[in-house]
C-alpha cells in the first residue's frame, strides 16, 4: 500500500475544526514562487499548480523508468499547499488579493536529494517542453505554529483566521508572521469536485511564546 502523509501524520493534515498549537519539523518541498490573484483565469498562480504537479508525479512515477532513486517507497503525492504574504502588511488582507505574493507547494518524500530533484526538473523539462527550471527545492521549518481546519469557501477564511488569533492570545502566544514564517494553507480537496461549503484547508500561522 503507498504511504499515504496524511494518514501517517495527521497531527499536520488533519487538525479539529477549532485551534490548537503544534511544533512542525522541517520539511522539503517542491515550490514555486509568484504574486498576483490566484483566482485569475489562466494567471501565474495556476500555472504554477501545473509546474508542480509535473515535478511530483515525475518523481513518483520513476519506478517505471530507468532512473532508479536510492530509498524510493511508493507513496500518495501530499497536497498542495501555499505560503501567502503581503507586502507592508501583517497577516493576510483578503480584500486586496491582487496584492499576494504567494509560493506554491507540495511536500517531498524523505529520499528525494537535491541531486534527485535536479534530475526530475531535467526529465520533466525534456519530456513537457515546459519552463520547469522555475520550479526550486525548498526546505523549511515552521517550528510553533497554531493551526485549524478551515471548512467551507476560502473567502470565508477570515472567520477561521480570527478565531484562530483569539485563540492564540488567549493561550499566551503571539502571531510571528515574518519574511521567512508565512501564513501557510494545505488544500485538503479537490475545488474543481467539492462542493464549495465541504472544501477542507489546513490553516496554518506561525507564532512565539509572548
Amino acid at each position: 500500500m503507498a504511504f499515504d502523509y496524511k494518514k501517517e501524520y495527521k497531527e499536520f493534515y488533519l487538525p479539529e475544526a477549532v485551534p490548537g498549537i503544534v511544533t512542525v519539523p522541517e520539511m522539503n518541498y517542491i515550490a514555486v514562487r509568484g504574486q498576483g490573484d490566484p483566482n485569475a483565469e489562466g494567471g501565474a498562480y495556476q500555472a504554477s499548480i501545473g509546474l508542480l504537479y509535473g515535478i511530483a508525479f515525475t518523481i513518483k512515477m520513476s519506478k517505471k523508468g530507468s532512473h532508479l532513486i536510492d530509498g524510493y517507497f511508493d507513496y500518495v503525492v501530499p497536497p498542495l499547499e501555499g505560503f501567502w504574504w503581503q507586502d507592508g502588511v501583517q497577516g493576510i488582507d483578503y480584500a486586496h488579493k491582487e496584492n499576494f505574493q504567494w509560493i506554491s507547494l507540495i511536500r517531498l518524500p524523505e529520499f528525494v536529494t537535491r541531486e534527485e530533484f535536479g534530475w526530475a526538473v531535467s526529465e520533466a523539462s525534456a519530456k513537457k517542453k515546459q519552463d520547469f527550471p522555475r520550479v526550486e527545492f525548498l526546505t523549511c521549518d515552521e517550528g510553533l505554529c497554531v493551526q485549524c481546519m478551515h471548512i467551507g469557501p476560502y473567502d470565508d477564511e477570515p472567520e477561521t483566521v480570527e478565531a484562530t488569533h483569539r485563540y492564540l492570545e488567549e493561550q499566551g502566544y503571539a502571531l510571528d508572521i515574518t519574511d521567512q514564517r508565512f501564513h501557510h494553507e494545505i488544500y485538503l480537496s479537490d475545488a474543481g469536485r467539492t462542493r464549495t461549503e465541504k472544501l477542507r484547508t489546513v490553516i496554518r500561522l506561525p507564532i512565539r511564546r509572548v
